[in-house]
């Protein structure tokens, strides 16, 4: 039964960027057009909660995802670190079947990237709805309309354990995302999707299909797009922003 446990796969979202500092109003208004973006892909994904120390407690948090009152978050003393405001929003109708968003932005540390992150999505039935091509296509897609980060993906959390790639963007997941500076993207072998997106950049989605570890034909199509990439020279690590 171990065995089984451990094949169960997992999948995340995330963009990143670096060194771009930005007010908290400008950072409130990126996080109200992504969960604007957010709701068609997922009917949980219309009602935003703050964390608290139980579910019932965060239940009766409730965030009105409108510029204003995100403005008000994210100022927060607690949310604020230097010049960096953070954010934790989950969603859900009850505690087996919760996802979350969390993230930074604004900040001009070298170190510290500012990223907006799906966290881990288990065996939920949220899970099982939001874990297809089409919607982390739209999860990554939002990412870059509405963070403009540098790099973005939706991958297999075992798929990453399996590459073993110390940076996340040297890594190419499911859906990836890479912003026009980083440069032109090479042709990709099928059945991979590509997508270009106006003043943003381009989105890779490898295979219509539910990416899976446990699929050896999946595995050798990333190594092979990933391997594309990393010759054009397009897999490197954030650089301050636009630069």
């Amino acid at each position: 039964m171990r065995h089984a446990e451990a094949m169960v796969e997992t999948y995340f979202a995330g963009c990143y960027w670096l060194v771009r500092p930005e007010p908290i109003e400008a950072c409130a208004r990126r996080l109200e057009t992504f969960l604007g973006m957010m709701g068609p892909l997922e009917p949980t994904w219309n009602r935003w909660h703050q964390t608290a120390a139980t579910f019932e407690k965060a239940r009766k948090r409730q965030v009105q995802p409108d510029a204003k009152t995100l403005t008000r978050l994210l100022g927060l003393k607690s949310n604020r670190f230097r010049d960096s405001s953070s954010f934790w929003l989950w969603a859900g109708e009850n505690p087996d079947e919760t996802s979350a968003f969390n993230g930074r932005c604004g900040g001009s540390s070298m170190y510290v990237s500012s990223a907006c992150v799906l966290n881990s999505l288990g065996q939920s039935e949220v899970a099982k709805r939001v874990v297809t091509a089409p919607v982390m296509t739209g999860v990554v897609r939002a990412m870059a309309l509405a963070w403009e980060p540098e790099f973005a993906l939706a991958a297999s959390d075992q798929h990453r354990e399996l590459v073993a790639v110390p940076l996340v963007e040297n890594y190419i997941g499911w859906v990836t995302y890479l912003a026009d500076f980083r440069g032109p993207v090479p042709p990709l072998p099928s059945p991979v999707q590509v997508e270009r997106i106006p003043d943003r950049g381009t989105l890779i989605t490898l295979t219509q299909e539910k990416f899976s570890v446990s699929n050896p034909a999946h595995v050798a199509l990333a190594a092979d797009v990933q391997a594309r990439l990393q010759a054009a020279g397009l897999l490197t690590p954030l650089r301050p922003w636009g630069t």
